[in-house]
């Protein structure tokens, strides 16, 4: 590309990956999560081009450069490679949305472990999306941001997520974990969402991501066959969403047990992270959700089915090492385990975790502890 084809204007905007602390799958049921930012971001460096084209360059895919046409960019999924279609789609929908945009110039830098179930995906969305928002002076509100990366990440990806991710790393805030009610937020109702203080710090403790080498690949189907299975069981108890029920009896009338055990985890779950939010807001000792976080991941094993062996290892290990409790995190079907643990019991349960992994013959899992950060901004 010609250099006089760049505008002089350029910058750097960063998107965070997340750990949900609770929450897992209710998005899409218009319930309740509470996920935290984290350290780790994508930064996307944007410049505007005047020859109308869009060029997407990523540090993690060297030679990969793709361009095209600016009115040409919904034929892009069916030729673009996987991870240009992220990028891609964020453009695409400020586009179809009719906010106006010129040729842009999209370097992705990527440090979100990919396939580790941290929202790297979402993360690269969002560090486009606020980049176009400033680049090019556009007026859209945070509600509208999120809808439309996740539209970019629906429709252009293939992957029928909710806005758990993508307000996580829009929304949250250092220090803080964000407790959103979904449903509130699509309806843009007031108090949709609540920054609830997280300083696991405070009280010894820390927040241990297990990132178990296997990567989850959430378009392969089994993601948006469970999104069925919910839609089904909603439909089959006369709801709109599984978020109206809120009693696990209520869910008897259900004839198939495959759906009665989706919905189960639902259900439950809401009422998991509802009873995080009241300890954490009474500032009671955060040891308290331990439990919760492993019925949290019980409940993803046995009545949501998106466990693996190796995450139920990661699992295992740190509870018997001390964690207070451990769970899968993302959408499961491989990626990470996040355990609650004390200070200094770190080393010892990564130990545990590495040494079985070792006797089992999985890969040696990265370990590392993470803090709430800040969300999406722009740097430079």
């Amino acid at each position: 590309m010609p250099d006089d084809d760049l505008d002089d204007a350029t910058a750097t905007w960063v998107a965070p990956g997340r750990v949900n602390i609770i929450g897992e799958h209710t998005d899409y049921n218009d319930g309740f999560v509470l996920p935290i930012a984290l350290p780790m971001t994508v930064a996307c460096r944007a410049q505007r081009r005047s020859d109308g084209w869009v060029g997407v360059r990523s540090r993690q895919r060297p030679g990969g450069q793709i361009d095209l046409a600016l009115n040409s960019l919904d034929t892009a999924r069916d030729y673009a490679p996987g991870w240009a279609r992220y990028p891609i789609g964020v453009v695409a929908e400020f586009v179809r949305r009719g906010y106006p945009l010129g040729g842009v110039e999209l370097r992705i830098d990527g440090r979100v472990p990919i396939g580790a179930g941290l929202s790297s995906s979402a993360a690269l969305c969002c560090s486009v999306a606020i980049a176009l928002r400033d680049l090019f002076d556009v007026r859209v509100s945070e509600h509208e941001l999120i809808e439309l990366t996740r539209a970019a990440e629906n429709n252009y990806v293939g992957v029928p997520t909710g806005i758990l991710d993508q307000s996580a790393a829009l929304l949250c805030t250092a220090g803080n974990a964000l407790f959103l009610d979904v449903r509130r937020f699509v309806r843009s109702e007031p108090d949709a969402y609540a920054q609830i203080p997280f300083d696991l710090g405070a009280h010894g403790l820390e927040l241990l991501v297990i990132d178990t080498g296997h990567p989850h690949r959430l378009a392969d189907g089994a993601y948006a066959q469970r999104h069925a299975h919910c839609a089904a069981a909603a439909g089959e108890l006369g709801v709109r969403s599984l978020r109206e029920i809120d009693s696990i009896g209520a869910l008897d009338r259900l004839d198939d047990p495959v759906l009665r055990r989706r919905a189960r985890h639902v259900v439950g779950e809401n009422a998991r992270v509802l009873d995080a939010v009241a300890v954490l807001r009474s500032g009671a000792d955060p040891r308290r959700i331990g439990p919760m976080l492993t019925a949290s991941h019980a409940s993803l094993r046995d009545d949501f089915e998106v466990s693996t062996p190796v995450l139920d290892a990661a699992v295992s290990a740190a509870l018997s090492a001390g964690a207070y409790g451990a769970r899968l995190v993302g959408g499961g079907f491989g990626g990470s385990v996040i355990a609650l643990v004390d200070y200094e019991a770190v080393g010892r349960v990564t130990a545990a975790v590495r040494e079985l992994f070792a006797r089992t013959g999985f890969p040696e899992p990265r370990t590392f502890a993470v803090v709430p950060s800040a969300g999406a901004h722009r740097i430079s």
